[in-house]
């Protein structure tokens, strides 16, 4: 299973934005956005510089991949999905991402990041409908219970989550059910997947 596994906080400055990639510490004065927001490595400060055409749609890109926390492979394919689906190619990659199961787990409030959603789904903290799947790439759809395992309940790391997701709040799309499951109602409009990310940018990147 390929996953970045590098320090986060430079992805945050390289896109010189929070990507919330850390969790709690993202809300904090302690997030390097906060301290230092430069693109990192030795010439950073000097590497600021205007960027137009290519360059722009190429960082859109990134910024996705970095949020969602897949690599170019995956990406590539989630891409190649919605460009063979019926619509707006660039909210229906959205919309792909966003079905993502460590996306959900981390939407409903059971994790703090998108990091540390796809850690517990991979130790089979989770079911959907009552099965349980520990793959993070699992795409739900409209109906779907996610649930926390029985066993799983009291998951130190789970609670806090919960307590935390509080001031975060939950996206209209789920209907939280409770302390232990979630039902995915509908697929997100763009309106309601709250990202500020321009995804025409990367319909044009990879129609050249």
């Amino acid at each position: 299973m390929a996953r970045y596994i590098g320090p986060v906080c430079r992805l945050c400055r390289r896109e010189s934005m929070k990507l919330f990639l850390k969790g709690e510490r993202c809300y904090t004065d302690k997030c390097a956005i906060e301290k230092r927001n430069f693109i990192p490595g030795q010439h950073g400060k000097a590497r600021a510089r205007k960027m137009a055409g290519y360059g722009i749609q190429l960082r859109e890109k990134q910024k996705v991949k970095r949020i969602y926390g897949v690599l170019e492979d995956q990406f590539r394919r989630y891409f190649a999905k919605a460009e063979r689906t019926r619509g707006i190619t660039g909210e229906t990659l959205l919309q792909l991402l966003e079905r993502r199961l460590d996306n959900v787990v981390y939407r409903a409030g059971f994790a703090t990041s998108r990091a540390q959603a796809r850690q517990i789904v991979r130790h089979g903290h989770f079911t959907i409908n009552g099965r349980k799947v520990d793959i993070p790439s699992f795409s739900l759809k409209a109906g779907d219970l996610l649930a926390v395992r029985q066993s799983s309940r009291q998951k130190a790391s789970i609670l806090h989550a919960l307590e935390e997701v509080k001031g975060r709040g939950v996206p209209e799309w789920l209907q939280y059910d409770g302390e232990s499951s979630a039902t995915f109602a509908s697929i997100p409009t763009r309106v309601q997947i709250n990202l500020p990310v321009q995804e025409q940018l990367i319909v044009e990147l990879y129609s050249k």
